[in-house]
């Protein structure tokens, strides 16, 4: 298996729940380390940017406000095939189709407030963590 990072966001609903502890201890219980981490408010036009690749989408107005509306924590994953791993761990987009211990499925609230964001592909990975955190701040 080959070791690789993937990036992660404990989105603002998340956050507002006190719910970073219990989200990291699921990924940590799966075999994935935490290897840099920032707790943080985006401000609207880092969450323009970082979410434009949906700026055609409907939804997109909606999802920016709701990056916005409070504190998120990024953070970088570490583990064997990490971005698969991680999206596993995540579950299904919508909470109500989220296979039973994954976290949307135990802390989502419906497809907006979901608890969380993992990247999609090794590629995307490189590119998200290199949105929020220089090379010196992860440490493995």
């Amino acid at each position: 298996m080959a070791t690789q990072r993937t990036f992660s966001i404990i989105k603002p609903d998340a956050t507002a729940r006190n719910l970073t502890g219990k989200i990291n201890a699921k990924f940590e219980e799966q075999g994935l380390r935490v290897v840099a981490q920032k707790r943080m408010r985006l401000s609207r036009l880092q969450a323009r940017e970082f979410y434009i690749v949906h700026k055609d989408r409907p939804f997109y107005d909606e999802l920016v406000e709701y990056m916005v509306s409070g504190p998120v924590v990024v953070q970088v994953l570490e583990g064997d095939n990490a971005v698969l791993k991680n999206r596993e761990i995540m579950g299904a987009t919508d909470p109500a189709k989220a296979a039973p211990g994954t976290i949307r499925k135990e802390f989502g609230v419906d497809v907006g407030q979901n608890s969380v964001h993992g990247s999609d592909s090794s590629e995307n990975a490189a590119t998200e963590i290199a949105f929020f955190f220089s090379g010196i701040e992860i440490v493995g």
